[in-house]
């Protein structure tokens, strides 16, 4: 597959939706720590569906084919199915059932082989796919430096092939509406680079993708000393850019707090590094966010949001105010009322153009 048919994540989003109200099986090609595992979640949440997750590469013919038991009465051996496929009853309760068969490349032969007559024939010995079943599968390629086997050539004739690509607007997306830590964002919006940095012909244990950034951002906690985080980034991400991380960081934590901002307590900024301001941004934006969740007036809301838009006027250069008002209006959707922001005109006037730009 060309680089030129990559898709970013929203893009394989739109063609996956599509491949399942046809019950197309597809497959999705990607490098480790990409997110091929939290899209397909992703998409069977938003479908109101339940996935089946089976990790094929830790599979036996067995779990998929089921348990041969002798027929007394014609002398046969049947299959009785393990609890590892859907069920009809189970398949009756939702509108739509993944079977995701992820990692379906470091499958085996033998398992491969069993995968192939479940997706071919939707059976495997006395065992019937429901009706409302689609089979999605996902998996590394072979320059990928995992364990993988060929696909077989009739195998991968019955799938419909996507590869997926990093694209970091689309991660940004996620990445503020799943609260990843604030300075992590600011500072891969700053490095979008190293957002990842697997390398197949390095030995390092630790590389820098989508999934092993999460793993940062659930470890970082400010009560713990600069050896300890650092120790935690380095096992996550790899030495090189956690020491950038951490000196980004460090200059992160002088900046002002951002519902001090909100609250209109602060309005200047002296601290000028450009990836600090992008962890304010963030801060500001979660800040929001969780006066809006946690219950905050009509109005109070609407002060904060209006001393949101005149600090990031006031002190930040149009990329950075951009990002801003993107992540408020467009992902998060605020409901932000014009006539309840003082300085809605104003901020619109400059900026509008380029935020509508940004959103599309």
């Amino acid at each position: 597959m060309s680089e030129a048919r990559s898709l970013t994540s929203n893009q394989v989003k739109k063609t996956i939706v599509r491949c399942i109200k046809v019950k197309q099986p597809a497959f999705l090609w990607g490098p480790p720590g990409i997110g091929k595992s939290e899209l397909v979640t992703q998409i069977t949440n938003e479908m109101g569906g339940h996935m089946i997750d089976l990790r094929m590469g830790q599979l036996d013919p067995m779990d998929l084919r089921g348990i041969p038991v002798p027929n007394k009465e014609t002398g046969q051996m049947e299959f009785y199915p393990l609890d590892a496929l859907p069920t009809e009853e189970l398949a009756s309760k939702y509108p739509i059932v993944i079977l995701f068969m992820d990692e379906l490349t470091s499958a085996p032969p033998s398992v491969l082989a069993a995968a192939y007559q479940l997706i071919l024939d939707r059976k495997l010995g006395n065992y019937t796919l429901p009706d409302n079943v689609v089979v999605l599968a996902a998996g590394n390629r072979e320059s990928d430096k995992g364990v993988t086997f060929r696909m077989p050539t009739p195998l991968a004739n019955r799938f419909a092939h996507f590869e997926m690509k990093i694209d970091f607007d689309s991660w940004v997306d996620w990445a503020v509406t799943h609260n990843v830590n604030k300075d992590v964002v600011g500072y891969l919006t700053f490095a979008k680079s190293d957002l990842y940095d697997f390398d197949a012909k390095s030995s390092s244990r630790a590389f820098a993708t989508p999934r092993s950034w999460t793993f940062a951002s659930n470890l970082i906690d400010d009560s713990d000393d600069i050896a300890t985080m650092t120790n935690l980034v380095a096992a996550t991400v790899g030495d090189g850019i956690a020491v950038k991380f951490m000196a980004h960081k460090k200059v992160a934590s002088k900046m002002p707090n951002p519902l001090d901002i909100l609250k209109g307590k602060v309005t200047g900024l002296e601290i000028r590094e450009v990836s600090a301001m992008y962890s304010l941004v963030v801060g500001m934006c979660y800040e929001l966010k969780d006066s809006l969740d946690n219950g905050a007036s009509t109005v109070d809301f609407h002060k904060m949001a209006d001393n949101f838009f005149s600090f990031m006027m006031d002190n930040f250069e149009v990329e950075l105010v951009i990002m801003g008002a993107k992540v408020a209006l467009t992902t998060y959707k605020l409901p932000l009322q014009p006539t309840k922001l003082k300085n809605f005109d104003t901020f619109h006037k400059k900026y509008g153009k380029y935020i509508l730009d940004a959103s599309e």
